[in-house]
């Protein structure tokens, strides 16, 4: 695609949108991520000349800012990551977040469709949820998240002889990850089993001090996959997720993974075969299923095995740029050069 001129793709960092447009900047030509702060996303559009530039002939990014970066006569892609505007998910928001959601966050994203020329979403899910929270009635099609799989992948020989089961819980330590959940959880699991977690990339406190929660800090993206390869499963207590970066991570590197039952959560997980699926916030439920998956190597390595064959081929780096490279293209060429 390098002849085709330049696709920009302003994206906040801190969340898992910014590692997946990451990504597609490493993979297409002619494709230049523009990270930027969250709080910045209040700032006006010449914030970023690269917007402005000689060679743009395309925007790709997010709702919440496409309208700050929507240029006359450039078409623009918006990608659907999340979506937590409806009333489901005040009850996980606190005031000030309610505030701006309504107040500024859901007029843009109304904006943000009304201008765009294409719009997709990372789970079916999510897009279902778009249609009848916003009455949005042209196509979205479903890209899934990809990750790379070569990075993500199995350790070799893992250990099921280890004394403690290590449990990783991976993501901001915020209501809607499901974080406040998860002293209770450590509290009755077993003895011989141990939850690790990240501080997140937005989140830098830390859970209560118990001796089965085990806080590993900050953790960079690149220092991932070697993480997960330490782990023996993976606990995703979340209320909403748009995709589930961290489940498919997990997935590729042969874990099983103990999920809420919810948004898009089930087009990842089959539960009973590569994982359980639990009521959210059912504590006893995820206790249940990690005591039986601590008890149980064996069932733990099926699972694993599973997950690790599901990813590579529905939610695969490769399958993913496919994607993107084809629609950028057949918007390119649908779209006269300025």
């Amino acid at each position: 695609m390098s002849d085709t001129g330049m696709i920009f793709s302003p994206i906040a960092r801190g969340g898992g949108a910014f590692v997946v447009h990451r990504m597609l900047s490493e993979q297409i030509p002619g494709y230049q991520l523009s990270g930027y702060h969250p709080w910045l996303a209040l700032a006006p559009g010449n914030l970023f000349p690269e917007s402005n530039a000689t060679g743009v002939r395309m925007l790709h990014t997010t709702p919440e800012s496409a309208p700050l970066f929507r240029r006359k006569g450039i078409p623009s892609v918006i990608t659907f990551h999340n979506y937590v505007l409806d009333r489901y998910m005040a009850n996980y928001s606190s005031v000030p977040q309610q505030v701006y959601y309504q107040c500024f966050l859901l007029p843009w994203t109304r904006m943000a469709l009304k201008q765009a020329t294409a719009v997709t979403a990372v789970s079916h899910f999510l897009a279902g949820l778009i249609r009848r929270e916003i009455g949005f009635e042209g196509q979205i099609p479903v890209i899934y998240n990809g990750i790379d799989t070569q990075r993500f992948k199995p350790a070799p020989g893992r250990s099921s002889r280890r004394k403690t089961c290590r449990i990783l819980f991976s993501g901001n330590l915020i209501r809607r990850k499901g974080a406040q959940w998860l002293f209770d959880i450590a509290r009755k699991i077993p003895s011989n089993a141990c939850i690790y977690y990240t501080g997140g990339l937005r989140t830098r406190h830390r859970l209560p001090s118990h001796p089965a929660l085990r806080p590993l800090g900050a953790v960079s993206y690149g220092e991932m996959p070697a993480v997960y390869r330490r782990m023996d499963l993976l606990l995703m207590p979340t209320v909403r997720e748009g995709f589930g970066l961290a489940v498919a991570e997990a997935m590729a590197s042969a874990l099983p993974v103990v999920a809420s039952n919810c948004s898009s959560i089930p087009e990842l997980v089959d539960s009973g075969k590569g994982g359980f699926l639990c009521p959210v916030g059912d504590v006893a439920g995820f206790v249940e299923t990690i005591t039986r998956l601590v008890g149980d190597p064996g069932l733990r390595r099926s699972m694993g095995a599973y997950n690790r064959k599901k990813a590579v081929r529905l939610f695969s780096m490769e399958t993913t740029v496919h994607a993107y490279r084809r629609l950028f293209a057949n918007l390119m060429h649908r779209t006269p050069r300025a």
